[in-house]
């Protein structure tokens, strides 16, 4: 009887276990080489699509070379990102093009994308980049 218990309570931590290693994977690996796209941003009170009026951000994670590059809703950007378990921070961005925008979305989504200090992946496979607990930003997985 005690040997079943004891195989019964070591097969349980092995699932457990392997549960868990699945899990954080699949969070860590979501951001890997993914290009995602805005769908909702905190703060402004103008309507969505007027601050995105012609297209909407991306980002794009690149884990080997530690930089997310895209576009702010109008001029491209580029940054290196820093990666702590949840833990995320954003440098400033590099060169970018130099084009007129419309809908004030730009100044927006790079002021926002500073004060973003952690990240989750929810159940429906949305990026959420966060402030403390509070979502700055969502978004949704374009392509791989």
């Amino acid at each position: 009887m005690k040997k079943s218990t004891v195989i019964f309570v070591s097969f349980l931590a092995l699932f457990i276990g392997a549960c868990s290693t699945a899990r954080n994977n699949k969070t860590t690996n979501g951001l890997a080489n993914a290009t995602w796209e805005l769908e909702y941003i905190s703060g402004p009170r103008i309507a969505f699509e007027g601050l995105y009026p012609n297209k909407k951000p991306l980002i794009t994670f690149n884990t080997t070379t530690n930089s997310v590059s895209g576009n702010s809703g109008c001029n491209g950007y580029s940054a290196k990102y820093t990666l702590n378990g949840k833990a995320i921070s954003f440098g400033e961005p590099g060169p970018a093009t130099m084009m007129f925008c419309e809908g004030g979305g730009e100044k927006t989504f790079l002021q926002m994308i500073k004060k973003v200090d952690n990240y989750s992946i929810d159940n429906d496979g949305k990026l959420n980049l966060n402030n403390g607990e509070v979502a700055m930003m969502r978004f949704r997985k374009i392509k791989n």
